[in-house]
């Protein structure tokens, strides 16, 4: 390892010194050297934060572990967003029992807000359905002064609780959030709503929504009428028209804030006087949507909600509507569209999202909105037009493909046996600095070997070693299988296997 030293070592200079290196490895040997070169010098929180981050992308999860014990005993202030990113880590990595342990200990270390950590450890857990723990570590955490806001952890409860179908208790934590100095936001509203809905819970249900009228409606906000919308829907299922449409009345009238003249009674008379319980559904949707004061945020959170169900027809209409009326829709509202276009298997349509509908509402395409569609494309054996949309990211400004976006196409390309086009892929996520994990790695090596392209496969051998990562046993034996193939490339791979036994 051969590196220029400056005369005087800063926490900057590390970082950017570290940050410049290909492996971990070094890296983690650049930073332990640091001390012993320059006697007053001290790492300060970033350059922790770095040397964590680094070590935990590349899965060096024991020397992760010895730099987050060093960072204790320095005592050096460091942020909540630290164990947050230690804490995803082990998580993926299948360490759960480590992030609890971290999360535990956190007390020992110079931090002092855990907000972040806090609820990002109950949402890993909830996910798990590790909702016994949950309790436990929100009971042991919730009332110290650390976590400053309990309202999305017991958010993160209640939604855990209402997939169990289990809304009852979800309710309990809802009415306890009072005595935890914690007002109930937009976000509680919906997640209960929808567990009582769907536990047909109907009477609870409305008295949620009456509470609703004198905390959180009391200014008539748009984004409240997905909210309503449940509970409205939930009653025509049960065949409760009548009283869907009184309590619509009610919700122009106290939610909405709605002007007189829209407060007129639906004429049922089209829909079967109430048989047609889709058909009276759409007329309540359009109610909600224009009985109050028309807004983007209204239209918005109806449309996303439609979209987010599956019923396109119901969703484009209110688009549609909602262009007539002067507002331009958000790339959430496309992205939406385009997400569910691709759970129904019509990606020529979810494309068309990007191409014609985005650019006629002068909506610019966000990493997102592409990123949906690349995964669309790639799901339905369209990886090389999926490429398209990469290379349109790229002349797009302020739109850069993420290592996210690049790890989709590449697993999309393998899945086609397009392994050159997933080599060459892989390559330009490389220059772009997005650092593949270890089996994107195996399984390019392994499909280049099984197309006879030792060469290049050796190379990206090489590649991944040179990062400080292992290839599988599997990618041995595929490369040996394909040199056996091919008996002119032996000397390459037997030179490789040399090289890269001494390293």
């Amino acid at each position: 390892m051969s590196i220029r030293w400056p005369r005087l070592l800063t926490p900057t200079n590390l970082s950017q010194i570290i940050r410049k290196q290909k492996n971990p490895l070094t890296a983690f040997q650049i930073f332990s050297e640091a001390k012993c070169k320059y006697p007053n010098y001290r790492h300060n929180g970033p350059v922790y934060a770095n040397m964590i981050s680094i070590l935990g992308n590349s899965g060096r999860i024991n020397e992760m572990k010895e730099v987050i014990n060093q960072m204790k005993n320095d005592s050096c202030e460091c942020k909540d967003s630290v164990f947050v990113s230690v804490i995803k880590t082990y998580a993926r990595a299948g360490f759960l029992d480590e992030a609890v342990s971290l999360f535990k200990n956190i007390s020992q270390f110079n931090c002092v807000n855990w907000t972040q950590s806090f609820n990002t450890l109950l949402e890993i857990m909830v996910k798990e359905s590790k909702l016994e723990a949950a309790h436990r570590i929100f009971m042991e955490h919730c009332c110290g002064w650390e976590v400053s806001s309990r309202v999305r952890s017991l958010n993160l409860l209640m939604l855990a609780l209402c997939q169990k179908g289990r809304s009852d208790i979800a309710l309990q934590v809802f009415q306890e959030m009072d005595y935890q100095n914690c007002n109930p936001d937009r976000e509680s509203y919906r997640i209960l709503m929808r567990g009582l809905c769907e536990d047909k819970r109907l009477n609870e249900a409305t008295h949620l929504l009456y509470s609703m009228f004198w905390r959180i409606s009391q200014k008539g906000c748009g984004e409240d009428v997905v909210i309503y919308r449940t509970l409205l829907d939930a009653l025509c299922d049960n065949g409760q028209v009548e009283d869907a449409v009184e309590i619509l009345g009610k919700i122009l009238r106290k939610g909405l804030k709605a002007p007189k003249r829209f407060r007129h009674n639906l004429d049922l008379s089209h829909y079967g006087n109430g048989e047609d319980t889709e058909g009276i559904k759409r007329l309540i949707n359009e109610a909600l949507v224009r009985g109050g004061t028309p807004s983007l945020g209204s239209y918005s959170a109806m449309a996303i909600d439609l979209y987010n169900e599956n019923k396109i027809g119901e969703a484009d209409r209110v688009l549609k509507e909602m262009q007539d009326r002067g507002f331009r829709p958000t790339a959430l509202v496309f992205e939406a569209k385009a997400a569910a276009l691709c759970r129904e298997r019509k990606v020529v349509e979810a494309v068309e999202v990007i191409e014609k509908e985005m650019v006629e509402a002068n909506c610019v395409p966000t990493v997102r909105v592409y990123s949906v569609v690349v995964r669309g494309l790639c799901s339905e054996g369209q990886s090389v037009l999926a490429i398209l949309y990469l290379k349109k990211m790229e002349k797009q400004v302020g739109c850069v493909a993420d290592k996210k976006t690049y790890g989709i196409l590449v697993d999309g390309l393998c899945g086609e046996s397009r392994f050159l086009e997933a080599s060459r892929v892989l390559q330009e996520m490389l220059i772009k600095s997005h650092w593949p994990c270890a089996e994107t790695y195996n399984r390019v090596i392994t499909g280049l070997c099984s197309v006879g392209k030792q060469y290049e496969a050796v190379m990206w051998l090489e590649e991944m070693t040179s990062r400080a990562m292992l290839p599988e046993y599997s990618v041995w034996s595929s490369l040996v299988a394909s040199a056996c193939c091919n008996m002119a490339n032996i000397a390459v791979c037997s030179d490789a296997y040399k090289r890269l036994k001494s390293s």
